[in-house]
């Protein structure tokens, strides 16, 4: 199992080809053969899940309820974003034009470790995001982590 953590930012290239850190490439689990599967995030970022983890996501989704037209919007979505992409022999991803502009992503990307996957972020969004919630992550530590 991988366990991506900290941040950092790097230059995003004329191509869409970011770095990604070597913490997180040493975490990366053979299994994953240096692929990663793109999508859109929750929030304004784009989301990079190993392929060996990746395939745990498509087992829960496989039991899903296609009826359920909640469901279905979900899965509709979350795989229409969805791209293999592999790690090149310079240690960089290429990100594709729809996720750099969903993102916004152009001249620096923040790469943020999520125990499962990595996040690429416009630094600015980044920053945005974090001090929206500034005061409360005293209040929302407690509470994420009762016993």
């Amino acid at each position: 199992m991988s366990f991506f953590k900290g941040q950092e930012t790097f230059s995003l290239d004329n191509k869409g080809r970011v770095n990604i850190p070597a913490k997180m490439r040493k975490a990366l689990s053979p299994d994953a053969n240096d692929t990663f599967v793109l999508t859109r995030g929750t929030d304004k970022c784009i989301v990079a899940y190993p392929l060996n983890e990746w395939k745990k996501y498509e087992e829960r989704y496989m039991g899903m309820n296609q009826f359920d037209e909640e469901n279905r919007f979900f899965l509709r979505t979350i795989l229409a974003w969805c791209e293999e992409v592999e790690i090149d022999a310079q240690q960089r991803i290429t990100i594709g034009k729809r996720y750099l502009d969903f993102a916004s992503l152009e001249g620096k990307v923040t790469v943020v470790g999520m125990i499962d996957h990595i996040e690429f972020w416009n630094p600015d969004e980044f920053e945005r995001y974090l001090n929206g919630h500034g005061d409360q992550y005293e209040q929302i530590a407690a509470k994420v982590m009762q016993s």
